[in-house]
């Protein structure tokens, strides 16, 4: 059975910073790409951040590039994104991911294998 099982989301001030974590399980994390998707209240489903387990190359949407960081412990199957300089905009429920190209899971969510159940973001001023 696939798991992705995320945590570390949580209410946080602007400026403040959190740590998301995905716990992958019931596929070759290796050959996968993971990453987040988010999504805010009335907007659409935007991907932020994705990495290859296998090679560690990193994508980032442009509008967290500088403030958010993935990184994978391949040894544990997880992944991370530490989020830094949090804004109001990033209030979302950001959901983490596994699909095969992390070149192009940031537009294409058709793309994406497996989806965890999402976790909730709020920046609050």
């Amino acid at each position: 059975e696939v798991r992705l099982v995320e945590s570390g989301g949580g209410l946080v001030q602007v400026g403040g910073s959190l740590r998301l974590s995905c716990v992958a399980s019931g596929f070759r994390f290796d050959d996968y790409s993971l990453g987040w998707f988010r999504q805010a209240p009335g907007k659409g489903r935007e991907g932020i951040a994705f990495i290859s387990a296998g090679s560690g190359d990193t994508h980032y949407r442009t509008s967290v590039e500088g403030r958010f960081t993935i990184s994978a412990d391949n040894p544990k199957n997880t992944v991370y994104l530490q989020m830094d300089s949090l804004k109001l905009e990033d209030t979302a429920n950001y959901t983490c991911v596994a699909g095969k190209y992390a070149h192009l899971l940031m537009a294409r969510s058709n793309l994406v294998d497996y989806w965890g159940h999402g976790n909730q973001v709020t920046v609050s001023s």
